[in-house]
């Protein structure tokens, strides 16, 4: 099994969080692993990205450009990374913020609402789990269980006290994945 993916949003967004928790939780579940952030220089506001290897052999590069799945939390990722999705691949994107969706009939698209899910759990700063979710649903690489213990290793200790929150967000995007046709 391996597995690549590129997540792609806005700075502050969660994007680079994201890839280190699948690194994590893969280091932890014993898989190769590679994660390789790209950000533009304003951080918060502008774009971000990192390209994502969790595989069951040695990762031999960690520059990818055709991707397994493309996470795609707003309008400029969508844009940008559609047509780098493989065909058969799988395409999650952040459903309630984005105005022109995908057009690709060769892949999975699955349209998550997860500012607007985040926003029901009283904490906007979960959708980038929700989405998570939303990914393990459709390709289980992981365990939810590494998940959560790469989510430990990531967030600072002082907040630990919201890891509860964030599994029930990913448990959430699990179940929004699930409602989504094929």
């Amino acid at each position: 099994m391996t597995e690549e993916l590129i997540i792609a949003g806005f700075g502050g967004q969660g994007v680079l969080t994201m890839g280190q928790i699948l690194c994590y939780a893969g280091v932890i579940e014993n898989k190769e692993v590679s994660w390789m952030p790209s950000y533009g220089p304003e951080m918060r506001g502008g774009t971000a990205n990192c390209m994502v290897i969790v595989s069951d052999t040695p990762v031999s590069s960690p520059i990818l450009t055709k991707f397994d799945t493309v996470i795609a939390l707003n309008q400029p990722s969508l844009d940008k990374f559609e047509s780098a999705v493989k065909p058969g691949g799988l395409l999650i994107f952040e459903a309630s913020t984005i105005l022109k969706p995908p057009t690709r009939t060769d892949i999975e698209v699955v349209p998550i609402e997860a500012a607007i899910e985040a926003t029901k759990l009283n904490n906007t700063k979960v959708m980038n789990m929700i989405i998570l979710g939303a990914f393990l649903k459709k390709k289980p690489i992981l365990t939810l269980e590494s998940v959560i213990e790469g989510l430990k290793k990531v967030l600072p200790e002082r907040y630990h006290k919201l890891i509860p929150l964030n599994k029930e967000a990913v448990e959430k995007g699990m179940e929004l994945a699930e409602l989504v046709e094929s």
